[in-house]
């Protein structure tokens, strides 16, 4: 095969969904064990989809007519947890009524203490490569 065709659609090795316990307080009432989430990471065209999607134009101090872009980092970050959770289904209308929120985003945070939340935060940029700089990856490479 040549080096090219490794780059071929089919032949990219398809990144599987992640089971990861986020909190110990959903039990399975069967098994008495924590429920563990489904969760998956997405592509570049989606991050810059959520990413724009927090973004606004703020006018510069001073510079009659000039903006600048500002990222709202947190709203950016529960955008993408919600886009990442596969299961629980955040958009369930039932589950959300429980907890009497009408997004999937005010869902994850009432579903959650705050630890959890940061922890699963911190987990989702992991799957999605956050969590590996560049020198991370040169030095990987060399090993």
């Amino acid at each position: 095969m040549s080096t090219l065709t490794a780059f071929m659609a089919p032949n990219v090795v398809q990144e599987e969904h992640i089971k990861h316990v986020v909190s110990s307080r959903f039990i399975d009432q069967e098994t008495q064990k924590p429920i563990e989430w489904e969760i998956r990471c997405v592509d570049s065209k989606k991050d810059e989809e959520l990413r724009k999607a927090c973004t606004r134009r703020v006018p510069v101090p001073g510079r009659k007519g000039q903006f600048t872009k500002e990222t709202d980092y947190d709203k950016y970050v529960g955008l993408l947890a919600v886009e990442c959770t596969v299961y629980p289904d955040l958009n369930n209308a039932e589950l959300q009524n429980s907890y009497g929120v009408l997004s999937a985003d005010e869902l994850l945070k009432r579903m959650l203490k705050p630890g959890e939340y940061a922890d699963y935060l911190e987990k989702i940029q992991e799957i999605n490569g956050f969590n590996e700089s560049f020198e991370d990856k040169v030095e990987e490479a060399k090993n």
